[in-house]
């Protein structure tokens, strides 16, 4: 159980189709809500919202999979990432850009609606991310539900993978998670709707480790296609699609571009050159392994040290603990 420390009260008082249902983690199983709602459907209410949202915002897809997955890599999947709070996960630099909370909120309105003080926002992060997914191109994987909220959440427990981390370095920070470097593979896959900025990659456009050139394992007219976006020294700092084929679909290009050593981020490229991971990338970019794969990652990802029984807590507002 996460009991939180002295530090921490002042932040808790302000915190295709593939079918997994063989897959189970701890007290976590498909349907756990059926028939806790009376008639109300919770996972249909999710989906929803989400649909609701995509069909004005595509791009809520690659906000739902960053939450999920910076939520689920600190203290594990219990929304801690969206309390509130002064020093809170919210305020970690990491964190500044992780978007769609309000979409979290909007399906947890609605199903207290209905159903109050049962669904814990966490189960929700994880079904919105799937129906995501699926609106996306992505193959339908099955939720498993049953998380309950953390109580803690904070600034300085926040330590993400960064975008320039080494593949060794990254294998072993997903092995503390219980996944397997094929399930990192699978889950940086998530960067096929997802973006970055031009201040991370500048570096390789540019000045790769000091040699006043760009990085040697980055394509040279994707380069060049870079500098246009990224222009050296410039004031704005823009947005770069990770995945320059089909930005806003839930396939496999990643993977192909890899092989054309157009990857963005280092991790990115690094994932085909190195010797540990880039049998698996041939294999995803070469074949239809891609949606059954990530679909499985993502239930391993949500079963990440998650909260159930009795711990824990089902938040009345996803942004604050519960109060007396």
């Amino acid at each position: 159980m996460k009991v939180p420390s002295s530090a921490a009260k002042a932040v808790i008082l302000g915190l295709l189709l593939v079918n997994f249902t063989s897959l189970c983690f701890g007290a976590l199983e498909v349907g756990f809500y059926r028939g806790k709602c009376g008639v109300a459907d919770v996972e249909s209410i999710v989906r929803g919202v989400v649909i609701a949202r995509f069909s004005s915002d595509p791009t809520i897809v690659a906000a739902l999979l960053r939450m999920q997955f910076h939520d689920c890599f600190v203290n594990g999947c219990d929304a801690s990432l969206l309390l509130d709070g002064p020093f809170s996960e919210k305020t970690a630099p990491p964190n500044f850009s992780v978007r769609g909370f309000d979409i979290i909120d909007q399906a947890k309105t609605a199903i207290e609606n209905v159903c109050p003080g049962v669904v814990s926002c966490a189960d929700i992060i994880s079904l919105a991310t799937r129906d995501a997914v699926f609106l996306s191109g992505g193959g339908r994987y099955e939720v498993q539900t049953g998380r309950r909220d953390g109580l803690v959440s904070l600034a300085a427990n926040v330590d993400l993978p960064g975008p320039s981390i080494s593949v060794t370095d990254a294998i072993a920070a997903f092995a503390k998670k219980g996944l397997t470097a094929t399930d990192m593979v699978l889950l940086l896959g998530g960067h096929t709707v997802g973006i970055t900025h031009c201040s991370l990659i500048s570096d390789r456009l540019y000045n790769y480790q000091n040699t006043g050139g760009p990085d040697p394992d980055m394509d040279l007219a994707l380069v060049s296609i870079l500098r246009s976006t990224c222009p050296q020294n410039a004031a704005v700092d823009n947005a770069v699609a990770l995945d320059q084929m089909s930005p806003l679909v839930v396939d496999n290009s990643f993977y192909k571009q890899l092989l054309m050593r157009r990857g963005i981020l280092p991790i990115d490229q690094a994932l085909a050159l190195d010797s540990s991971t880039k049998f698996t990338v041939i294999s995803l970019a070469n074949g239809v392994k891609f949606p059954a794969g990530f679909g499985e990652a993502m239930v391993k990802l949500g079963a990440v040290e998650v909260l159930t029984g009795t711990q824990g807590e089902i938040r009345r507002t996803c942004a604050a603990i519960n109060g007396p």
